[in-house]
């Protein structure tokens, strides 16, 4: 995931500043140096690396904060401070059309940064919100634009308007809004060509949308995995077209992170949504604050919160905690707490929003996908009896179990160790929630996770 090596390094920062006590200033300037060379490694702009670490350092050196009885906490809130000021202090929100007029958003960007899947990321976002969305296919030159639209369109459950064999996408955007004001559609979003690189053509052509049609959202799709190549499109696109905000895709990749930091600084323009993974509901609201508390290791409890009031079954969920208390969890209850991390975004999504287990090493490469599918195939080869009761499981049912499953005898030997081991501690976990705001033990849970590689 992106800013795992950032997070990693400034993590290591914080534990050499928290291992001195007492600061002088030379340890601040000393831990700044390598705060200015983490986040210049993950490729944020030089000037907004320069301007950042002044900032800090100039908060930072002051009595008030070396005499702190905990100073090292004292620099770690001024960074985190900086931070959030740095991407914006505040949430920015699409402009909306008041009552019942139509909200237009106008997605532009260059071919491969994911556009077209995030306009369709952004329906299903709306929909969430009560938003019925009209997606418009403006982009008449790419053949594949205009059935990928529809295709996720209808994964998303919006319609999509298009002109057959139409080459005017002015003409289309115009038509899209009459349709969408007869069909009772509350947002219009116009999915518009891209290009390989930023040209005057490509640009007149978003000017003349924008002058036919009342554009009251221009959103830029950059791929986060690009660094400062994508601080230096969006300056371009802001300069020529225009923009209102920009969407960060691919977030979820080994991207460095540097255009979520760079961006607002260097264009002035908000980041309104990030995309986390490749899935159609894997579209996020840009929080400032909570991204800052991910980069610097502290979690994003918020948002992990918001994550399981959406996908989780209150139910299953309550009948889940009681079997965890009794110590009663079975191979089936294993299948159906992975199918709800799955809709949660995956294991390494939910484990990265958890203070003290978030950014580099600590949950990098604990599990992966192919692990949990493997899992999976491994619990499905087991009979209902098994499943219910996993002490039955001797040397020949694991080979029948292993057989079935395709893999080797060793995965279904070590799963039934972890499982048991799970089983241990989650008879343990309440008295190791007690008393630590419920992080107790959280260091178990990483331990357990390490071992299901």
């Amino acid at each position: 995931m992106a800013f795992e090596s950032l997070t990693e390094k400034l993590q290591n920062v914080f534990k050499n500043l928290r291992s001195k006590g007492r600061l002088t200033e030379d340890d601040v300037k000393k831990a700044l140096k390598e705060v200015k060379m983490a986040l210049l490694e993950a490729d944020v702009n030089f000037k907004v690396v320069k301007n950042f670490v002044s900032s800090i350092q100039e908060k930072a050196v002051g009595t008030e904060v070396l005499d702190n009885l905990n100073p090292a906490q004292t620099v770690i809130k001024i960074v985190n401070d900086e931070m959030i000021a740095l991407m914006g202090s505040e949430t920015t929100e699409l402009n909306f059309a008041p009552g019942k007029s139509i909200t237009t958003i106008m997605m532009c960007g260059l071919n491969g940064a994911g556009k077209t899947t995030t306009t369709a990321k952004l329906a299903a976002l709306l929909k969430k919100k009560g938003k019925k969305s009209l997606l418009v296919a403006c982009d008449v030159y790419r053949p594949a634009a205009v059935k990928q639209l529809e295709i996720n369109g209808e994964k998303v459950g919006s319609e999509v308007f298009k002109i057959e064999d139409s080459k005017d996408p002015i003409a289309i955007a115009k038509a899209a809004i009459e349709y969408a004001e007869k069909k009772g559609h509350t947002v219009v979003i116009f999915d518009t060509a891209g290009r390989q690189q930023i040209d005057e053509e490509l640009m007149d052509e978003l000017v003349r949308i924008r002058e036919n049609v009342d554009i009251m959202n221009t959103l830029l799709v950059v791929d986060g995995s690009t660094g400062q190549t994508a601080v230096d499109v969006a300056k371009g696109f802001d300069e020529k077209v225009g923009l209102d905000g920009v969407v960060l895709s691919k977030m979820d990749s080994d991207a460095r992170g540097g255009a979520a930091l760079s961006i607002r600084a260097v264009t002035g323009k908000p980041v309104v949504f990030v995309g986390m993974g490749e899935k159609l509901t894997d579209l996020e609201q840009f929080y400032p604050d909570r991204m800052a508390s991910r980069i610097l290791g502290m979690g994003d409890i918020l948002s992990l919160i918001e994550k399981a009031a959406e996908t989780v079954d209150v139910e299953s969920a309550v009948d889940m905690k009681e079997k965890f208390k009794k110590g009663k969890f079975d191979f089936d209850d294993y299948l159906t707490s992975m199918e709800q991390m799955k809709k949660m975004g995956g294991l390494s999504s939910i484990l990265s929003m958890l203070p003290g287990l978030t950014g580099g090493k600590d949950i990098s490469g604990m599990i992966d996908d192919k692990v949990l599918r493997r899992n999976e195939a491994i619990i499905h080869s087991m009979t209902k009896a098994e499943r219910a009761n996993p002490s039955i499981l001797n040397p020949r049912r694991k080979h029948r179990i292993a057989k079935g499953a395709g893999v080797d005898i060793m995965y279904v030997n070590r799963l039934v160790k972890e499982f048991n081991e799970m089983q241990k501690m989650m008879k343990k976990m309440p008295g190791m929630m007690k008393g630590h705001g419920g992080f107790g033990g959280m260091n178990a849970l990483k331990n357990l996770m390490r071992g299901m590689r």
